[in-house]
């Protein structure tokens, strides 16, 4: 299948450094995908990029195997067929809800228009709302508005910039799961920049965490948190704590917790590499008849969870996140288990 959005080694320069050092991904058509990192990692440049305000210094983009944009050129912005959602909505204040959705469809029929209309705000749910104006909606209603009016003229590609910054957490996380469900069932192919793992995780179907210009692992976020390519990704993606082991000779990773199989790092492969082990809460289970004790160092209640700090005998402290009916007291000692699904070493630095 042709990729909708192909980035090709794409290279942007300011005078003063490199902002996008040779980044490549792409996305199939319906496809959502997200550049995840720290402010000033360049992930906003790339999407500035893609939509035409920044120039290449080198590679390529394409849409739907148009090339939009090389080195020293592109096509204007207004050329590409993107529909974007910035931070502020930048609605028009002056329109209704209608007016603001139908306002890159002037160039319709009133009737096609209308119906156009009609169909985008039954998608976002916004049928009641029609005739207000956004100084009348919620933050999420606003949201929803700027998200129809850029999905209205059907873009090729859709962009999202920080769409939920100015938004709660509660509130984000929310929307979106609902900006997800509209975006699929449009079929559009988006892509989202921001800087909160849980915004990526709610919306993108891959996500690309940015360091430095570049994409260290291009995964599902599945992928990110279980299977993180190298200890910047693992430390940035969750929670969880890297414990010192060693590899011993029978290919298996032994550390204080027990001794397992696992992906034993390139280049650890003689017995006795030294190795870091890591270990997410999930991955540590509260068991009163286990054998194995550590003590409540911290609790932090979540509602339907305790996050446990714990300390092991040796004195490496470890998180566990375990159901909150499980009630434990600092100080006390509690049974664990470790259920490592998968192992995860890096070589120990």
């Amino acid at each position: 299948m042709k990729p909708m959005l192909n980035v090709n080694a794409v290279s942007v320069r300011y005078p003063e450094r490199a902002v996008i050092e040779s980044l490549s991904f792409s996305l199939a058509p319906g496809q959502i995908g997200c550049l995840l990192g720290h402010s000033g990692c360049g992930k906003t440049t790339m999407l500035r990029a893609i939509a035409g305000f920044e120039v290449l210094d080198g590679g390529e983009i394409r849409i739907d195997g148009d090339v939009v944009a090389a080195a020293g050129q592109g096509l204007p912005p207004e050329a590409r067929r993107i529909g974007m959602v910035f931070q502020d909505y930048a609605l028009f204040p002056h329109l209704s809800v209608a007016g603001n959705v139908g306002f890159g469809l002037r160039h319709l029929p009133a009737s096609a228009c209308a119906e156009r209309i009609d169909e985008l705000l039954a998608l976002v749910g916004l049928r009641r709302e029609r005739e207000r104006y956004p100084h009348e909606l919620s933050g999420g209603q606003q949201q929803r508005v700027a998200l129809a009016r850029a999905l209205a003229p059907k873009p090729r590609l859709m962009l999202l910039d920080e769409p939920f910054s100015n938004l709660d957490a509660e509130l984000r996380e929310r929307l979106g799961h609902e900006v997800r469900d509209i975006l699929k069932a449009a079929g559009t192919t988006a892509i989202l920049v921001t800087h909160d793992q849980h915004e990526a995780f709610a919306v993108a179907d891959v996500v690309g965490v940015m360091v430095d210009g570049r994409i260290r692992q291009w995964a599902s976020p599945y992928a990110l948190y279980h299977q993180p390519v190298d200890r910047y990704v693992a430390n940035f993606i969750g929670e969880g704590v890297l414990l010192p082991g060693v590899v011993n000779g029978q290919m298996q990773i032994e550390f204080e917790l027990g001794v397992f199989e696992g992906a034993v790092p390139t280049h650890c492969e003689a017995d006795g590499c030294r190795v870091d082990v890591l270990v997410r809460p999930d991955d540590v289970q509260h068991d009163d008849a286990s054998p194995f004790k550590a003590t409540v160092l911290a609790r932090a209640f979540r509602g339907a969870e305790f996050l446990y700090t714990l300390a092991l005998p040796s004195g490496q402290k470890i998180l566990s996140l375990v159901p909150s009916h499980h009630n434990h007291s600092v100080g006390e000692a509690i049974g664990i288990r470790l259920e490592l699904e998968h192992a995860i070493a890096f070589v120990r630095e």
